[in-house]
């Protein structure tokens, strides 16, 4: 995928003696140490010996300080982040933290820098995180792109009916990772296929790290359990691993249930999967993990407003070179417009561009994105165009807010309609 060669500002101005440097294998527990300060945790040994270590260590860094020991880290994935109709390179940014000692003085923004500096070197012309506090992201030009629901739904929650689901059967196991990563893995890709923002877990470390049971995981519940469903043939077509803990109470059982993931591959499977889990013995409500807005649960409860849905920014995505990232996805809709964008840390990526649909085809309609001197039609900042970028938000409601112009009347609308994608985009587990 060519890019455009962006540039960047020059990097942010640390303290005298400070330098960001990449953190290789050898200092692993130097910075491991240093993000367990920052997040407040400490990992007992027993966990830290079973879940693997999942980071990519040639892509692993931070801030010396003038002892040469680290102020601040971070690291990130590598990624393919499906976006509309097709998917693109991504820097999944994680592992970013910087010690209490050391915040206001401009690491983590040495860092952003250093990252996106290392991820278009590296060809990715998009990157993506979870973010630990809402507040932080956006001023480095990330934008929410998606939400993921989260429910509470009482035991024997109704369900619509689904032609098929009675010939799914059911098999209830305590988790094994040699026996179930692969399985979770094959059913998570097909589950996953034309959703964006569903990142598959793209190593052997990632993969095992979902389906280990560390002994800090459980707070006092059961060992980690998996449901399966599988068809006639006894192919697995969805899954959830979860845990019961026990509660008695006056008026008898109330054993809490927490899903920690929930895929299903069609409609019947997703059927069978959550009429088993809202009819587990001894239990009184089952909380899921991150669902899509439009999961299959939630068109087939009969009483949504009963499983107390409720709302949390899922990915946020940052476009480092915007018109290779722009033209990978597809789009809903026929446009021709001219985007006068602001960036204030990648200035490669200011100025005016104009994104033309090509012909349709079956995923939607193709784009090139290239430098125009015409006259604008909206004015928008990169993280606009960040949030938007996997459909699910909306232009013309930041236009609404003040946060897009339209320079041009009439083009708004428009622009927003090609933008928005069917399918909700979510990421099932957070990296």
């Amino acid at each position: 995928m060519a890019g455009t060669g962006a540039t960047m500002t020059p990097m942010t101005s640390l303290p005298p003696g400070y330098r960001t440097v990449a953190v290789p294998l050898d200092r692993k527990s130097e910075f491991l140490a240093v993000d367990h300060l920052a997040f407040a945790f400490e990992p007992d040994e027993a966990t830290s010996a079973i879940v693997p270590d999942s980071l990519e260590w040639d892509r692993c860094a931070g801030v010396e300080r003038p002892d040469g020991t680290l102020g601040a880290v971070h690291s990130s994935y590598d990624f393919d982040l499906p976006v509309p109709g097709g998917e693109v390179p991504c820097s999944g940014l994680t592992f970013v933290g910087v010690r209490p000692d050391e915040r206001r003085r401009g690491l983590l923004s040495a860092m952003i820098d250093f990252h996106f500096r290392r991820s278009l070197e590296r060809g990715e012309p998009v990157s993506a995180l979870f973010a630990m506090e809402a507040a932080i992201y956006g001023r480095f030009g990330y934008g929410s792109a998606s939400d993921s629901a989260r429910l509470t739904v009482p035991r024997g929650a109704r369900l619509r009916d689904v032609p098929g689901s009675e010939t799914l059967t059911v098999r209830i196991d305590t988790i094994d990772p040699d026996r179930h990563a692969d399985l979770v893995h094959a059913v998570h890709v097909a589950a996953g296929a034309g959703r964006p923002g569903w990142v598959t877990r793209t190593t052997e470390a990632l993969r095992r790290g979902r389906v280990v049971d560390p002994p800090a995981g459980g707070g006092g519940g059961e060992p980690l359990r998996i449901v399966t469903v599988h068809d006639e043939a006894g192919d697995p077509r969805a899954y959830a691993t979860l845990r019961r803990k026990e509660n008695h109470t006056a008026a008898g059982p109330r054993f809490p249930v927490t899903i920690r993931e929930a895929v299903a591959v069609d409609a019947a499977a997703a059927h069978r999967l959550w009429s088993f889990l809202l009819d587990l013995d001894l239990t009184s409500e089952v909380t899921t993990g991150l669902l899509a807005t439009d999961d299959h649960l939630v068109s087939l409860l009969v009483d949504l407003r009963g499983a107390t849905p409720r709302l949390v920014d899922n990915v946020w995505v940052r476009l480092l070179d915007l018109p290779v990232a722009l033209a990978a996805r597809r789009y809903s809709a026929p446009v021709d417009v001219v985007l006068e964008v602001t960036d204030a840390r990648l200035p490669d990526n200011a100025g005016r561009w104009r994104l033309t649909t090509l012909d349709e085809g079956a995923d939607g309609w193709a784009a090139e994105v290239t430098r125009t001197d015409d006259e604008p039609d909206l004015r928008v900042d990169v993280r606009e165009l960040g949030a938007v970028y996997l459909g699910a938000r909306s232009l013309a409601a930041y236009g609404r807010a003040d946060l897009v112009t339209e320079l041009t009347p009439g083009t708004l609308r428009p622009t927003s309609a090609a933008f928005a994608w069917p399918v909700a985009p979510v990421c099932s587990w957070i990296f």
